[in-house]
């Protein structure tokens, strides 16, 4: 399928200047122009353009009536102008918002083609950013957590309150518990929530490389720094940065982190300029840092500027009452995003089975297992078969002792398991670890019949 061209729209250009649009637009675009007032006004309600030109004439009486036509019915479409001089371009507030750029006469295609490529990127960039905030205002919300056990409960509303503050914040937890979306809760909860949220795992990047990534490095700072690199505190400045793993920085960074924490400035890797952020700082990790201080390989003085709001997370199996309603919250998760939405619950033994269950892994391990069921599963409910425990399932003694693998000798195993099972399907389909509907079509795969079966009898 060929990739649709982004249209543009021009109204009243000079011809000088419709050349040098077509000339550096015409072949990846779709352009239309107009010089009739009313004719644009029909051309942009009719359909939605990507860019507008617009000649600027500032001996019109009514120079900007246009413009505000445009923002009204395209706010979001952005706007060049064009004119003699730039200097002339007097903007009001109510239609400065819509001119993206302005440029001067005569127009270079250069100019056009690079102006309106950041124009369309911008514009993505916006929409991208609007659809964000929408969906997370929705995902990171309090109220969508799931808090049976009164143990999270103290957690969540302890969360909520630290959400309104600017302090540092650390958060403890085994891996798997929820920290890096706990953080994210925070922050899109916070005065700083239309600000920029940075998220790092510092165990996942070497230690040579995370200064860099921190705080940015200039141009020939070392190998390799072909040019100027913006850091994560920087990106972060008006909102929060959350540094998971904290534990992993190497001491030398740590000191340089706590004079963030502590002045708000620092100098990128190979420069001397001091640069100021405005961050909030959420920390994470699942170490505990009082023996990294003892063994000398975590600051103390930062693990206090670091702990001003401590908050630990309980593993899944301390909170017994959420894991029910959380599974149930994963299974629609995953049902509607694999197209399986026949799965609608849990048999009582699994969800028995989960129940039972420790859970080392916590919230991502039963993330991972539910996901593997409903791949799996083709029944209505998740069954035994389809749920993927290792510590549970070399455990479980099978019904039939089988010392070679299914795939080998299909047939032989099959009949095995329906003879110890007085040839009932779904009892047989139970031993083998399938679903009943799998051991069906290995049956008919196979030819095995039976007398008892329905099928098989005689009128």
């Amino acid at each position: 399928m060929a990739e649709k061209k982004a249209s543009v729209l021009a109204y009243k250009c000079p011809p000088e200047s419709r050349t040098s649009i077509e000339t550096a637009l015409a072949g990846n675009f779709n352009l239309t122009f107009q010089h009739d007032p009313s004719l644009f006004q029909i051309e942009v309600s009719k359909r939605p353009y990507d860019v507008i030109f617009m000649n600027y004439y500032p001996e019109n009486d009514n120079k900007f009536g246009l413009l505000e036509d445009v923002q009204e019915q395209t706010p979001s479409t952005p706007v060049i102008l064009t004119c003699e001089s730039e200097d002339a371009v007097r903007l009001d507030e109510q239609v400065e918002p819509i001119v993206y750029d302005i440029l001067n006469l005569p127009l270079s295609p250069g100019r056009v083609k690079r102006t309106v490529s950041h124009a369309l990127n911008k514009r993505q960039q916006d929409n991208e950013l609007a659809y964000l905030r929408r969906t997370q205002n929705i995902v990171y919300s309090f109220d969508r957590l799931i808090a049976e056990s009164d143990n999270f409960k103290v957690v969540l509303n302890s969360l909520r309150k630290f959400a309104s503050t600017d302090a540092t914040l650390l958060i403890t937890g085994n891996t798997g518990t929820g920290k890096s979306y706990l953080s994210g809760t925070v922050h899109y909860n916070s005065p700083r929530r239309d600000h920029p949220f940075i998220k790092i795992n510092c165990a996942n990047i070497p230690e040579t490389l995370l200064e860099s990534e921190l705080f940015g490095h200039e141009k020939g700072a070392f190998t390799g720094a072909d040019k100027q690199r913006i850091g994560r505190f920087e990106q972060a400045n008006g909102g929060t940065i959350f540094l998971d793993e904290i534990g992993e920085i190497p001491l030398e960074i740590q000191s340089k982190l706590l004079r963030v924490l502590e002045d708000k400035s620092f100098e990128r890797v190979g420069g001397n300029k001091t640069i100021k952020v405005d961050v909030r700082l959420i920390a994470a990790t699942n170490q505990d840092l009082s023996t990294l201080i003892a063994s000398g390989k975590f600051r103390e003085d930062l693990y206090y500027r670091i702990s001003v709001l401590p908050i630990h997370l309980p593993p899944l199996k301390d909170r017994p009452r959420c894991l029910a309603p959380l599974a149930r919250k994963l299974l629609k998760k995953f049902t509607t995003s694999l197209n399986k939405g026949n799965i609608k619950d849990f048999t009582p033994e699994v969800l028995a089975m989960m129940q039972g269950y420790d859970w080392p892994g916590n919230i991502r391990q039963l993330a991972n297992t539910i996901e593997r069921a409903v791949i799996l599963e083709e029944e209505n409910l998740i069954g035994l078969s389809s749920l993927h425990i290792p510590e549970l399932n070399r455990s479980m003694t099978p019904l039939i002792q089988v010392t070679e693998p299914l795939e080998a000798h299909e047939r032989e195993l099959i009949l095995k398991a329906l003879a110890e099972n007085i040839w009932v399907q779904k009892d047989a389909a139970r031993c083998l670890g399938i679903s009943p509907r799998a051991l069906n079509y290995k049956i008919k795969k196979f030819g095995i019949t039976h007398q008892n079966w329905r099928k098989h009898k005689k009128d």
